[in-house]
């Protein structure tokens, strides 16, 4: 087991790539508005997340290619591979910058009460995040960034699970919203919302393209699916312990809850004024670790699919990042209230999904890359109903809002 946990690393990144603002954002929301009822989505975003995940590592560790590589040498037809190349390189870039903008925003909102940044015409804090972004980025040492995540992981495990533990949450309230699956009236957003903001679409590029930078064949593949299992399994409860912790502190109140900042107000009188300050950190380090994945991720999907050569350091990989991290702090500094963005954003992620996910599903069949390691009938089963199951929710929470349901 020792060996497995110093093993860990691509699959934290995505851990720390999923468990930014809009998980805290969203979870708190939905614990607060709906108690436990809504654990049971997260429980399946958790299943559905490490089934593509491990499908994600496989290709990087087997095929020993990414997600945007495999997807260039697969297509052919040269209208059917441009058609591809605009809808994941629109996805991903456009989609990585506003989750840049929503990752900056959002984590310096925990410092709201100890930081005033009225004053200045652009938020030192939002210039801060970019920097400390962009000197792990630019350094291009793939272990220094992989490190830095699986930190900014575990203080997010530090601080949010041991909030939930030590308000002392019912047991058998947790057990029946996890297994008793339940739809309150309204409700369909947030759980569109919560598996969007735990299956992530650019997660399955960044996965693959790491798994190759720390694994090269088919003697690692073990090593590669505990990574996952235990990186995925832990940011999972993380997002649990967040939904929990809400559904404690707002517990027989009528209140409306926009955010994070919102629960570390309430869990004071609980936790104690120290409490405030945790929280920030946590929310800090969700911010600041999906600030680092998502220009991450948006360089090897656009790299890949475009073949271009130099991996971290590359000239093209930095001036992709570069732009969403800019595009990021840009946004960031308007001062554009980030609950509606942020929750826009996942909710746009769990439409995206499924487009993204039947294309490695179609990958991952293939003999040619994959060779004896391709998917099992039960995968492939597993795989179509995670698509078909997240398609449906997307397209009930389109339908919902525009009032057809």
């Amino acid at each position: 087991m020792l060996k497995r946990l110093k093993n860990i690393g691509p699959g934290a990144m995505v851990a720390a790539a999923f468990i930014g603002p809009g998980t805290v954002t969203t979870a708190t929301i939905a614990g607060a508005s709906y108690g436990y009822t809504l654990l049971w989505a997260i429980l399946f975003s958790i299943i559905a997340t490490y089934l593509l995940q491990e499908m994600s590592a496989r290709l990087g560790v087997i095929g020993k290619m990414g997600v945007g590589e495999a997807i260039r040498n697969k297509i052919s037809n040269p209208i059917f591979k441009l058609f591809a190349f605009a809808l994941v390189v629109g996805a991903i870039l456009i989609g990585n910058a506003a989750y840049e903008a929503g990752n900056i925003t959002g984590a310096v909102l925990g410092f709201e009460n100890y930081f005033d940044a009225s004053s200045y015409p652009v938020n030192p804090l939002v210039i801060f995040l970019g920097v400390v972004a962009f000197a792990l980025l630019f350094s291009g040492r793939y272990k220094l960034i992989e490190r830095s995540l699986v930190i900014m992981v575990s203080v997010m495990g530090a601080v949010f699970i041991l909030s939930a533990i030590m308000l002392k949450p019912n047991i058998l309230s947790i057990v029946k919203g996890c297994f008793t699956p339940e739809l309150p009236r309204g409700a369909l957003i947030m759980v569109v919302g919560l598996i969007g903001t735990t299956v992530v679409p650019y997660n399955l590029f960044l996965h693959a393209s790491s798994v190759k930078q720390r694994w090269s064949g088919p003697e690692d593949l073990k090593l590669s699916r505990w990574d996952t299992l235990i990186s995925v399994g832990l940011g999972g409860l993380i997002t649990m312990a967040i939904l929990i912790t809400a559904a404690v502190a707002f517990e027989g109140q009528d209140k409306v809850v926009s955010g994070a900042s919102d629960l570390a107000e309430q869990l004071s009188p609980l936790l104690g004024s120290w409490s405030t300050l945790f929280i920030a950190f946590g929310f800090l380090a969700a911010g600041l670790s999906s600030a680092v994945t998502a220009p991450l991720a948006a360089g090897f999907a656009t790299s890949e699919l475009m073949g271009w050569k130099g991996g971290l350091k590359g000239r093209n990989f930095r001036m992709t990042w570069m732009g969403v991290l800019l595009a990021g702090m840009i946004f960031s500094s308007l001062g554009i209230r980030p609950t509606e963005v942020i929750l826009f954003a996942q909710v746009a992620n769990g439409l995206l999904l499924p487009v993204i996910a039947a294309f490695l599903l179609w990958i991952m069949n293939d003999r040619n890359i994959m060779g004896s390691y391709v998917n099992g009938r039960l995968t492939n089963i597993l795989g179509v109903l995670v698509i078909l199951v997240t398609l449906g929710l997307g397209l009930k929470g389109i339908l919902s809002a525009m009032g057809m349901l």
